[in-house]
């Protein structure tokens, strides 16, 4: 008897099914959930961490810049080409400051807001900490003192006026907590008359021959401490006897936080990883710094105030203008002035004081030009936030502000200032 139609495609029919479902079947049973959740450690483990580092690498475009973190490494170890050497590693920063970024973001989930946001300033400034240090190493005093200044400036005009711009963009203004921002912007001011009070010294002493070199050192040294512990009571007043002034911005967002991609031990392993990473690029990149001076003519000052501070706060950046566009300007206040202040009060000190131990003559004395430069941006910013509210106009103040004192700095030369070398630091 004949087959009908309808019968003949059914085996065929049967075979694509039995084959589509064999297909199914190796998909599931080779697919990424079943290795994580396998039994066999030896299948679990390299599955699960391979699966966190691609989470980890597709939280960010920026990381796609990860490429240049070997080839700076090896640049720098086999002696090339030094313009290629600067180049290179500079790249390779920006990513690694990111990571550092997302890792701390990553711990500080498990922390709460507010000692969560003093972790994130912490490390958001570990970039410009291990290139200070290294330089600092090798003495580069202006490498040193340029690139604590030059993240200063960056937070306080740079990144608030993005985020100014940023929030104000589809709003008429925007509001924040004022005695925070009020608060920080006073210890800033103290942070400024640190500076003025050794260059206002130097220049008495020279004029009355006096042994200014030890004077400046001497005043630097205790400076430094007196400034450690203002940052001291400052976290204190921050996390216990005023939190509730810091927690507010915390109860206004009402968003519940997403889940980490990381646990704590996986973060602070990145985070360890990434420093180390962070500190060999560094290294490679500062000792290729005077082959560059000296190829372009541009002054080491500019490279350590306007080049170094805006590829180690990239991500920082990144991150205020973002939550600054939704409104969230305690927060883009907070990592702007906040990590400011931090470098000021902590980072600067911190550095005066290792000099010490490491026999540098690295000092609170500025040159004269810089000092009032910092006063000045300052000054400008208490200006700007004193009321608590800002727009894209204040925004645009202060990006105008740090335009001109950039190109002021492009064409200021080294050895200009009162103090050309001091105690033969560079």
């Amino acid at each position: 008897m004949p087959q009908s139609p309808s019968d003949e495609r059914t085996p065929l029919i049967n075979g694509q099914n039995s084959h589509l479902h064999s297909v199914s079947e190796h998909l599931h049973r080779h697919s990424p959930e079943n290795f994580i959740n396998d039994n066999r450690r030896y299948v679990r483990w390299p599955a699960n961490v391979t699966h966190k580092t691609w989470q980890v690498l597709a939280s960010n475009y920026v990381n796609i810049l990860l490429v240049f973190v070997p080839i700076g490494i090896i640049l720098g170890e086999i002696g090339a080409d030094q313009t290629a050497v600067f180049v290179v590693n500079f790249l390779a920063i920006i990513p690694l400051a990111a990571l550092l970024s997302f890792a701390t973001e990553e711990i500080s989930v498990k922390l709460g807001q507010t000692l969560g946001g003093l972790l994130n300033a912490t490390f958001g400034n570990a970039v410009e900490l291990i290139v200070s240090i290294i330089a600092l190493r090798d003495g580069e005093i202006r490498i040193v003192q340029s690139s604590m200044l030059g993240s200063i400036l960056s937070n306080i005009l740079l990144v608030l006026g993005c985020c100014f711009i940023a929030g104000g963009y589809k709003r008429q203004q925007q509001e924040f907590n004022s005695t925070v921002a009020s608060t920080m912007s006073s210890l800033m001011a103290v942070a400024s008359a640190s500076l003025i009070i050794p260059a206002t010294l130097y220049a008495a002493l020279a004029r009355s021959k006096a042994s200014s070199d030890d004077n400046i050192l001497i005043l630097s040294h205790g400076t430094a401490v007196i400034l450690l512990i203002l940052y001291v009571l400052y976290l204190f007043f921050q996390l216990k006897t005023h939190a509730s002034l810091f927690d507010e911005e915390a109860a206004e967002e009402g968003e519940d936080p997403e889940d980490p991609i990381l646990g704590p031990w996986a973060a602070a392993a990145v985070l360890v990883i990434v420093t180390i990473l962070v500190s060999l690029c560094a290294d490679y990149l500062v000792g290729s710094i005077s082959s560059i001076v000296e190829r372009t003519g541009v002054s080491k000052t500019f490279i350590g105030l306007i080049l170094i501070p805006i590829v180690g706060n990239a991500a920082e950046h990144v991150t205020a203008c973002v939550v600054a566009y939704k409104d969230k300007m305690d927060l883009a206040i907070g990592v702007a002035i906040g990590s400011s202040m931090q470098i000021a009060l902590f980072v600067t000190p911190f550095l005066v004081l290792l000099g010490w131990a490491m026999d540098k003559p690295m000092t609170l004395h500025f040159q004269m030009f810089e000092t009032v430069v910092f006063f000045l941006s300052v000054l400008v910013v208490n200006y700007l936030i004193a009321d608590g509210r800002s727009n894209y106009l204040e925004g645009a103040m202060c990006l105008g502000t740090y335009i001109i004192i950039a190109l002021a700095f492009y064409v200021y030369p080294d050895d200009a200032g009162d103090i050309p070398s001091l105690l033969g630091g560079k």
